[in-house]
Parts: C-alpha cells; structure tokens; sequence
C-alpha cells in the first residue's frame, strides 16, 4: 500500500500542473472505460443507456455525457442489487460498503474498491502536503464513528503514517458534550485540530467565554459540512489560525481541497469529474451557483456517472496558483444544526440513521427538534411504520441523540419540504 500510495501521488504531482484540457482529455478517456466495465456488468447502468439510446462511448464528449440524464439518490434506492457491478478487475479488490444519508436525508448504499480507497489516501495526503504541515505535530480529531470516549494513538494513521514519521493524535466523538471536548483539547493542546464546522462554531463560542487558551494551534481542518464566512472569521479573531476545508462525500469520498494559495477549492480531477449545473442543467460559469452532479473515474464496483449529489457549489475562475484543476468558489451546501438538550447541552446530533431501513422501508427522514423536550420525525416510507416499527425507531433515535426526547412521528407521501431557499437540512433545531 505505501508504494502504491507513493507511485500515485508522484503521477499527482504532475497530473495537477497539466493545462485544463489534457485534464478533460484524461478525464473523458477514463469516463468511457468505467462505462464500458457498467455496460458489462451492470444491470441498472446498462438499461440507463439503452433507455437513452446511448452508448459508453459516447459519453467521452461534454454533448455525449450531457445526454445521460441525471441520478438521485431515489435512483440508487430503486436500483438495489442491480446498481452494482457483478464482476471487478482483480486488481481493485477488495469491496467494501459505506451507508451514508448524505445531506438530503435519504440513505443510500454505495460499493468502493481498494483503488478508490487509494485515491482517497492519495488526495488526502495531497492535502496536507499542499499546506505544508509538520507532522512532527499534535493532531486532535473530533468527529463521527468514534467509540465514547477519548482514542489515542502514536502517529496520525495513514496516510500519512505510511510514508511519514509522525506525532500522535487524539480523537473524541462527536457526540461528546461541547465542553467537555474543550476541556479535552485544551488538555492536549493540539497543533491540529479537524472537525465539523457546526461542532467548531460551539468549540469557539466556549473558547471565547474562557481563558483556555490553545497557544500551539496553528490550523483547523474543516470537513462534511458548510464553512460560512463568519466561522472563518471567528476562528482567526479566537485562535488566530486559518481554516483548511475540505468538501467531501461518502458516496465518492475527497471531492475538491482549499488551495493554500487562493482560498479557492480544487476540484480532483484526477479521480472524479465534477460537473456543476444550472436549473435547466447546463454548466453553470465561474460566479454562478449550482447543482454538484458527480462522475466516479475510478470505481468499478458502482457505476456512480453523473450523481447528484444534493449540494450547491459556486464555479470559480481558474487559479492564480498555476494548476489546472478546476475551482470553486465556494461549496455552498447544508448546515447540520446541534442538537440541544433540556440542560443546555449542544452536540452534534448523529441520529442512527445508518439503521432505519433494517426496521422499516424508510426513503427519507427529517428531524426537527421543537422544543427542548419534543423532536418531530418526519418519514418517508414504501408504508407507514406499524405500532412496532415506529417504537423500535423511536427507541433507536433517542438512543443516538443521548436523550429521552418525545418524539412525534409524521408522514409524507412523496418529498419532504425544502425550505425557502431550495435547502434541506436532515436535522435541524428551531429552539433559540
């Protein structure tokens, strides 16, 4: 693995400094290789062409990929079984599943390979290599899927434990309680610290209320959320260090890195070709907001060709740091709120989400925290939840919350509202 990852990140090393073109040239080529492995094997992605009356070659054009139409996540629930591929190049084994809600509420299951687990190892290295950080470094990791409690560790794990030297790091769920988590970093003093904007923003208003200071911090790491202006903000007034974002999703994991130099986000196009459209979809231009649609170069065991994913992203101009990979300006996706217990206590809410369709055929959900006491769960279903169903949910989500919430369980025959603004938010708290 260490020398596959450091062969990979020599050729992104070059790869990035091609002009535009050649990237969308290499990008078309593998485009049609992994349609023509679909087409083979794939039940769901080769009735997707012939409904068009497409061929794989013919999506290696910008006209060609545009005539496919777009997939949803509903699309990847229909499919089931028949989305994956039957059959994968030896070299990409071995498979594994990740479950994911993504920000739309609406769970789905995605297959990857070894080689989209290496990219994902390459493109995160790729990260701290373009911020120059010392590894020598403390690093403090709050987030998602961590047993209760704190974990620790004599090196930063891979990557960059596979190729580098490094100090320890120490992580914490995110469910912890706020304070307690700044009790803890404050404890260790990190030189690093990656976590979820929403979870930062509560870390920064404690900080700021009290003298405890992290005086070796020199970066925050930013992920699975929205970094608003005013974070940014907040963060360089209270510890005086820049936030490094990065937009990723489960279903295709490192989507675009902030550039050290420009503060704009580089899409990676060596792994996935992203396309970012208006609402009659076509390709929205630098300064124009609009919907992220994926396409995955690399993996063979789930055709995921021009995804939805359900966030908003902002075309950028290209960058003044020389490379050719394309920009964002701005990821403009959902903020996930906290979840607020009666005695005041925030953190962010993981509601089990992961579980649901094991108790019932659940499409989409929604959270919506009331009062402090009271939680609505909004549900779609294939049928409405029995008596049983809706107890083993109940017991399940207040289970993950961490609190006894009243729940009160409503349903919707097809889509949950959006808000205003064209936004969903699977959790979020109207209680000031």
């Amino acid at each position: 693995m260490a020398a596959s990852l450091a062969a990979l990140m020599r050729q992104l090393e070059e790869t990035q400094w091609q002009p535009v073109e050649s990237i969308m040239a290499y990008q078309y080529r593998q485009l049609v290789n992994v349609a023509l492995h679909a087409t083979a094997h794939s039940a769901y992605f080769r009735e997707r062409l012939q409904t068009t009356g497409l061929r794989a070659e013919q999506l290696g054009s910008a006209p060609g990929l545009r005539s496919l139409p777009v997939m949803r996540r509903r699309d990847l629930q229909a499919a089931g079984e028949n989305l994956f591929c039957r059959q994968l190049p030896q070299t990409h084994a071995p498979v594994g599943e990740t479950s994911t809600s993504g920000s739309s509420g609406e769970p789905v299951v995605v297959r990857r390979t070894a080689i989209t687990q290496l990219f994902w190892l390459a493109t995160t290295l790729r990260e701290h290599l373009w911020h120059q950080r010392d590894f020598r470094g403390v690093l403090a990791v709050i987030r998602a899927n961590l047993p209760p409690g704190e974990v620790g560790r004599p090196d930063w794990g891979p990557p960059v434990s596979l190729l580098f030297s490094t100090g320890p790091a120490h992580a914490m769920s995110i469910a912890t309680d706020v304070c307690r988590q700044a009790e803890w970093l404050a404890g260790i003093n990190p030189d690093y610290l990656l976590t979820y904007p929403t979870n930062l923003a509560a870390l920064l208003d404690i900080f700021g209320q009290q003298e405890m200071p992290l005086n070796r911090l020199r970066q925050i790491r930013t992920i699975g959320e929205t970094l608003t202006p005013e974070l940014r903000e907040a963060a360089s007034k209270i510890f005086n260090v820049e936030i490094a974002d990065t937009y990723s999703s489960q279903e295709v994991g490192n989507i675009a890195l902030q550039c050290p130099h420009s503060g704009l986000y580089h899409g990676i196009a060596e792994s996935l070709m992203v396309e970012v459209l208006d609402e009659t979809g076509e390709p929205c231009q630098p300064g124009q907001v609009g919907r992220v649609v994926i396409s995955d170069l690399h993996n063979y065991a789930t055709p995921l060709i021009r995804y939805e994913l359900g966030d908003y992203a902002e075309v950028g101009e290209q960058c003044p740091c020389g490379r050719g990979l394309p920009t964002f300006k701005r990821i403009a996706g959902r903020l996930r709120n906290m979840v607020l217990h009666p005695d005041g206590r925030r953190h962010w809410p993981l509601v089990g989400f992961q579980h649901y369709r094991d108790i019932a055929p659940i499409r989409q959900y929604q959270l919506i925290q009331r009062s402090p006491e009271s939680i609505e769960v909004r549900l779609v279903a294939d049928s409405q939840l029995t008596t049983e169903q809706e107890s083993r949910m109940a017991e399940l989500i207040r289970e993950s919350l961490g609190f006894p919430f009243q729940l009160q369980f409503v349903y919707f025959s097809r889509d949950i509202p959006r808000s205003l603004g064209g936004k969903f938010e699977e959790f979020a708290c109207e209680v000031e």
